[in-house]
């Protein structure tokens, strides 16, 4: 009886450290579970809130550069002509000094002063004089030229320089950021599926009533365009990212805008919420990072995020609404 108790008490003693390792491990493998959707998404949420801006200032940086890029391209072949005289002149710079340096300059003034009468003496001279006054003249000319051309030109390198070496400071940052979009856009698709969660592009009438406006010609745009990925500084035609959007959709009635959400806000009069017309733009957040084309019956056409599509939205679900505005 003795035995078989110690061995009752045995199992009650294994039993008990067995629940306890269960208490214990059970906790610490929920800590290393995948994180949930709700989880992802505020993650994704966060870095994006960090991107768009980056974006966004990239385009215009870009956008600038590009221009500067193009100017400096103008003014080069506007002053090719000066720089071919400034290279004919400093050649004849150079032949003069091998003239002189190889004596015959003096063996040609030599020749002109002996040769002939006295009285031919202050003739000679007189055309040297002129020569040598005409020369000057020409490369002095040439020389100013080219002082002007040095400092028009200077401030447009150093603008060029400047901006390149922005362009390549946020290109680096934003793969850093797009590589972190990937990696939460992984988890998006683990917890969502292949469909990504994101339903369909176009739930509603888009537009949502005809009118014979160019506004709304810009917005049938943008219905046209649901479905295609978001791809940041792109403005079409197989992708857009969101001022890259409403750019091009109002490219299409002739109205040119940048390619930043911001700008394009400073390029046009606001309106009331009362007064939103189909195409008229909506902007988002405080630092205006964010575009989208209304489509009518309160909701807007937008580009959101990478791994997203440009997709129809009810506008107030897109963001704090910034302002709103109509370009002409």
């Amino acid at each position: 009886m003795g035995l078989l108790r110690v061995n009752r008490i045995s199992h009650l003693l294994l039993a008990s450290v067995s629940a306890v390792l269960v208490l214990t491990v059970l906790p610490g493998t929920k800590a290393h579970a995948d994180p949930s959707v709700a989880e992802i998404e505020a993650q994704i949420a966060t870095v994006w809130a960090t991107a768009e801006p980056l974006i966004e200032e990239y385009n215009g940086i870009h956008e600038q550069y590009n221009k500067n890029k193009a100017q400096q391209q103008d003014l080069a072949s506007k002053i090719d002509p000066l720089a071919r005289q400034v290279a004919l002149g400093q050649l004849r710079v150079g032949a003069i000094a091998a003239e002189v340096y190889q004596g015959g300059q003096a063996s040609t003034f030599n020749a002109l002063i002996s040769d002939g009468t006295p009285e031919t003496l202050a003739d000679q001279l007189s055309f040297l004089d002129q020569m040598a006054r005409a020369q000057e003249r020409q490369l002095s000319g040439v020389s100013t030229l080219k002082q002007q051309y040095d400092a028009q030109k200077a401030p447009l390198d150093k603008l060029v320089t400047d901006l390149a070496a922005q362009d390549a400071d946020l290109s680096a940052k934003k793969t850093q950021i797009e590589s972190q979009l990937d990696q939460l856009q992984k988890l998006r698709i683990k917890a969502y599926g292949t469909s990504g969660g994101t339903g369909s592009y176009r739930q509603w009438p888009c537009p949502s009533a005809y009118s014979p406006t160019n506004g709304y010609k810009a917005a049938a745009f943008a219905c046209a365009q649901t479905g295609k990925p978001y791809v940041w500084d792109a403005a079409g035609p197989s992708s857009y990212d969101c001022s890259g959007l409403t750019m091009a959709a109002w490219q299409q009635v002739g109205v040119s805008m940048p390619h930043k959400a911001s700008w394009q806000r400073s390029a046009m009069p606001k309106v009331a919420k009362a007064d939103l017309q189909v195409g008229d733009l909506v902007f988002y957040y405080g630092d205006l990072r964010h575009v989208a084309i209304y489509v009518g019956d309160d909701k807007v056409v937008h580009s959101p995020q990478p791994g997203d599509k440009v997709r129809m939205a009810e506008m107030s679900a897109v963001g704090p609404i910034n302002s709103y505005g109509r370009p002409s």
